[in-house]
């Protein structure tokens, strides 16, 4: 009898502890919503920096393996990157939209995946 009433006592104290762990998971979630962006767009250099102009007049300032960003400069690209201090950037996009009429988004990016669509940039 000790025995059941002590596994009943774990198994209900086990069941109490899902929600919590599932709110826990949706938070890791939604830190992470956003954090992966994909975009198309002109992949430009300025000194030692790369930088795609994208279509919706966004900019990305973009890390990332330099040699395969170099082949590509002057052409249209399609990038998936992670945005490097998302809650910062999020923060600064804010305060953009408060005080400024049609902000274009501007940030950086780390590019994990990159494809060439054109080998020119239409404007």
């Amino acid at each position: 009898m000790r025995s059941k009433l002590a596994l009943s006592f774990f198994a209900l104290s086990g069941l109490a502890l899902l929600p919590a762990a599932g709110f826990a998971n949706a938070q890791d979630r939604d830190d992470n919503s956003g954090k992966v962006r994909e975009m198309t767009g002109c992949l430009q250099k300025e000194g030692d920096d790369y930088e795609l102009m994208a279509n919706n007049g966004s900019t990305w300032e973009l890390k990332g393996e330099d040699s395969r960003l170099a082949d590509h400069v002057g052409h249209t690209v399609r990038v998936t990157g992670t945005v490097d201090h998302k809650k910062m950037h999020d923060a600064k996009e804010k305060a953009k939209e408060k005080t400024q009429d049609n902000p274009n988004e501007h940030g950086h990016l780390t590019v994990t995946n990159l494809k060439m669509v054109s080998r020119s940039c239409s404007k």
